[in-house]
């Protein structure tokens, strides 16, 4: 890591400071400004944290300009193309990837700790049957500390290797129970013969009164849609994720804590109004209205799917959801999807116009992840469950490497105060 510096110069009183900059690996350099307070009395103002590094990090790296995702330092096509999302998830939590004696050991960890414990199903009871899957999602992981306090010493790796393979392998299996427990069908227990993603579908769509056949070519859309969603930086769960992790907080609690910041439609509900947004267009024939509207300052209607905080290129993720959909939709006789002819002729249109070119208004991840996984029978209040299962893994990587990381304290942003000046407190009588 190379290293230079900026001064900084206050006007007001002609002080100057040396603030080390410092290169990581790759994306642009930061300024170190820990000292920033200490020497010279002010704090930074940036809104949103656009601007500002709350780590380091050797997990995930993003390049917005250039569309490239990298998980420790792998291309996500790559990783879609060829790996599977045990694999991915075992990079993401270990640093590299697994020989096949590792990955058949991981494999297995993660297959024999699928189970819930008994108490923790009817601790589903207590929701009504029309709550949405994501609160139900919410505090049943807060629960399993309630059930799993044997390893919660965050400062004992053993526990927190047992915690984190205990998320990852729980979390299907509660994202199932919230399913069946809103359409009120009995739970399905996890079956040890499958893999993550096809145990996945049977806990979702089988019924004790008929044989369950997992279709191969779904299964394998859904382990590219885990792997894609499976980390993306310090976006806003994550950063919530390390933040609440930063004072303690045993891992569910966090975890938990990063599915509530993830359920907001600004998050991770992008691909349910990608969804309702094709629903409201309804055929080709309206597209140039809708476009037009789309490109009116002055109409509230907005084209979900298009661009990203991050990406002002082609989201990669996208790429790869794109053929995928085709797969699905053909394996399942809805090559005609009419849904899928819109988004492609939408896509289409998008991509040659003007206004969408200027503005780098590219496809993201959400644009075809929301037809997918309607396509495969997943509801759409499903939709955020499913993110937050996959994303699961990038959590758990990112918190167990704040908690080892020398530099980490807990998060306490500061703040610009515009409030009332100090003022003497007056008798009610004399307001």
């Amino acid at each position: 890591m190379s290293k230079n510096t900026l001064t900084l110069r206050d006007n007001r009183t002609g002080k100057t400071l040396d603030l080390e900059i410092q290169q990581g690996v790759a994306g642009p350099p930061v300024v170190d400004i820990r000292s920033l307070y200490g020497e010279m009395g002010i704090f930074t103002l940036d809104p949103g944290f656009k601007s500002t590094a709350s780590c380091t990090s050797q997990i995930t790296f993003i390049d917005g300009e250039k569309g490239i995702l990298l998980y420790r330092g792998y291309p996500i096509e790559q990783l879609a193309e060829k790996s599977s999302f045990s694999e991915t998830a075992f990079l993401l939590m270990k640093g590299q990837l697994p020989n096949q004696q590792e990955l058949d050991e991981f494999n297995d960890l993660l297959t024999h700790h699928t189970m819930v414990h008994e108490q923790l199903l009817n601790f589903y009871q207590g929701f009504r049957r029309d709550a949405h899957p994501m609160a139900i999602m919410v505090g049943v992981v807060g629960a399993l500390s309630a059930f799993y306090h044997d390893s919660l010493d965050i400062h004992d790796p053993q526990h927190r290797e047992i915690s984190a393979i205990r998320l990852l392998a729980k979390i299907p299996t509660i994202a199932a129970a919230s399913y069946k427990h809103s359409i009120g069908q009995p739970f399905i227990y996890p079956d040890n013969h499958l893999d993550y993603s096809s145990n996945l579908l049977k806990m979702l769509f089988a019924v004790p009164s008929e044989e369950y056949e997992v279709n191969p070519v779904i299964a394998q859309a859904l382990d590219k849609i885990l792997i894609l969603h499976a980390d993306h930086e310090q976006n806003a769960s994550t950063s919530t994720v390390r933040l609440a992790g930063s004072t303690g907080a045993n891992p569910f609690a966090a975890i938990s804590a990063g599915i509530s910041a993830l359920w907001g439609p600004l998050h991770g509900g992008a691909n349910e109004a990608v969804l309702n947004m094709l629903h409201e267009i309804g055929d080709v024939k309206h597209l140039p209205k809708y476009l037009k509207r789309a490109t009116d300052p002055d109409d509230p209607f907005r084209l979900m799917g298009f661009g990203h905080r991050v990406y002002r290129n082609h989201d990669p993720r996208a790429r790869v959801l794109r053929e995928e959909a085709q797969k699905v939709l053909t394996a399942l006789g809805r090559h005609d999807d009419p849904l899928f002819k819109l988004a492609l002729e939408l896509e289409r249109i998008a991509l040659e116009d003007d206004y969408f070119i200027k503005k780098k208004l590219y496809p993201n991840v959400d644009f075809y992840s929301g037809i997918i996984e309607s396509a495969m029978g997943i509801p759409s209040n499903m939709f955020t469950v499913m993110f937050a299962l996959a994303r699961c893994v990038g959590w758990i990587a990112q918190w167990k490497e704040m908690i080892v990381d020398k530099d980490q304290v807990i998060g306490r942003p500061r703040q610009l105060y515009t409030g009332a000046a100090q003022r003497d407190y007056l008798p009610i009588n004399k307001r």
